[in-house]
C-alpha cells in the first residue's frame, strides 16, 4: 500500500508528460499531434533540455473535455492532398489546383515524393470553409477571369509563398522574445540577405541561435535537399524585401531588449527552453494576420499575390 501511494504521489508532483506519451493518451499520431501543436490546437511548450516538447497534464484534460474528443481533434488536423481536396470541394482537380496556384488555398505541409514531385498537403477543415463561403461560388462554379487567368499564364504559384508564411506565423507564435522572433523571420531568408541586414558580427552569430532548423528529410546537397531549400527560402523579390524590413525592425527591438554578447561582456543565452507556454493563437488567426500586414505594406488585392514562379521541380 504504501509502495503504490508513493508512487502516485511522485506522478503527480510534476504534471508535464513528453509529447510522444500525450499524443498516445490524446489518441494522434506523432505526425498528427505535430500539427496540433504548430496550430495551435495544442499547447505545448519545449522540454528543459530544449530537444522536444511536453504537455501539461492539464492541457490534456481540457482537451478530452470538449465535445466530440477524439475524433473532433483528429478532424481538425486531417489534412489532404490535391485528389481528396478536389473532392472535398466538388471541385476538379485541375481548378483545385488553380485556387491553389493563385493563392486562395494555402499549404499547410509537402512532401517530395519519389520523383522528386512537390506535393501539397492542406487543412481539410480550411477546405470545408472555403467551399461553404457563399461569396467563392464564382470561384467554385463559375468560369475562371481573364485576369485570374492572365496571372496563371505568367506562371503564378503562390503555394510555396503561403506555405512559408504559414510557417512563420507558427514560429512567431513559439517565440519568447525579440531576439527569438528575429530568429524566425531570420530562417526564411538567404544567408546572403541576413548579412546585408545584419552588418555587425557579433550580432549575426548571436541571432543564429535563435534561427529554427529549416525542415528537410533529404541527405544534404541531394537534389531533394536543394529542391527544398527552394521552396522554404524566400524567393521572390517582394517578398525577400518585406522579410528583411520585418528583420530589421525585430533586429532593432532585440537591441534594446538585450545587446547581443560580446568579447569581455557575460554572454546572453536565449530564454529557458522550460518557461512556461503562452496561450496560442489560432493558426489561421496568426496566418491572416501576417497576410494582411503583406497586403497592407504593398497594397495588394485579398485575391492575388505578386506573380511568383517556382524554380525547380514538379508540384502537385
Amino acid at each position: 500500500m504504501s509502495g503504490n501511494t508513493t508512487t502516485h504521489e511522485a506522478a503527480t508532483v510534476d504534471s508535464w508528460i513528453t509529447a510522444g506519451r500525450a499524443a498516445r493518451e490524446l489518441g494522434l499520431k506523432p505526425d498528427e499531434f505535430d500539427l496540433a501543436v504548430d496550430l495551435g490546437r495544442i499547447r505545448a511548450t519545449p522540454d528543459e533540455r530544449g530537444a522536444g516538447r511536453r504537455v501539461d497534464r492539464a492541457e490534456l484534460e481540457r482537451l478530452r473535455a470538449r465535445p466530440g474528443h477524439p475524433e473532433a481533434l483528429r478532424e481538425s488536423v486531417r489534412t489532404v492532398g490535391t485528389t481528396e481536396g478536389a473532392l472535398l470541394m466538388g471541385v476538379t482537380k485541375d481548378r483545385f489546383t488553380r485556387l491553389a496556384r493563385l493563392g486562395m488555398l494555402a499549404p499547410t505541409r509537402f512532401y517530395l515524393n519519389r520523383y522528386r514531385a512537390v506535393v501539397w498537403l492542406y487543412l481539410a477543415e480550411e477546405l470545408r470553409q472555403f467551399a461553404a463561403d457563399e461569396r467563392n461560388t464564382s470561384l467554385l462554379r463559375g468560369r475562371t477571369s481573364d485576369n485570374l487567368r492572365g496571372q496563371l499564364d505568367t506562371g503564378l504559384d503562390l503555394r510555396a509563398r503561403n506555405w512559408r508564411t504559414r510557417r512563420l506565423a507558427t514560429l512567431l507564435r513559439r517565440a519568447t522574445d525579440p531576439w527569438s522572433r528575429a530568429g524566425a523571420v531570420a530562417s526564411l531568408l538567404d544567408p546572403l540577405y541576413i548579412h546585408e541586414v545584419v552588418k555587425d558580427p557579433y550580432e549575426r552569430s548571436h541571432l543564429s541561435r535563435f534561427c529554427p532548423e529549416r525542415p528537410s528529410r533529404s541527405a544534404p546537397g541531394s537534389p531533394g535537399a536543394v529542391l527544398t531549400e527552394t521552396l522554404v527560402t524566400a524567393q521572390d523579390p517582394d517578398e525577400i524585401a518585406w522579410l528583411r524590413t520585418e528583420l530589421a525592425g525585430l533586429l532593432a527591438e532585440a537591441r534594446e531588449h538585450r545587446p547581443a554578447p560580446r568579447p569581455g561582456f557575460a554572454s546572453h543565452r536565449p530564454a529557458p527552453a522550460g518557461q512556461a507556454p503562452r496561450e496560442p493563437e489560432r493558426s489561421c488567426g496568426a496566418f491572416r494576420v501576417l497576410l494582411a500586414r503583406w497586403r497592407g505594406r504593398n497594397r495588394r488585392p485579398a485575391t492575388g499575390w505578386p506573380a511568383a514562379r517556382r524554380p525547380g521541380g514538379s508540384a502537385r
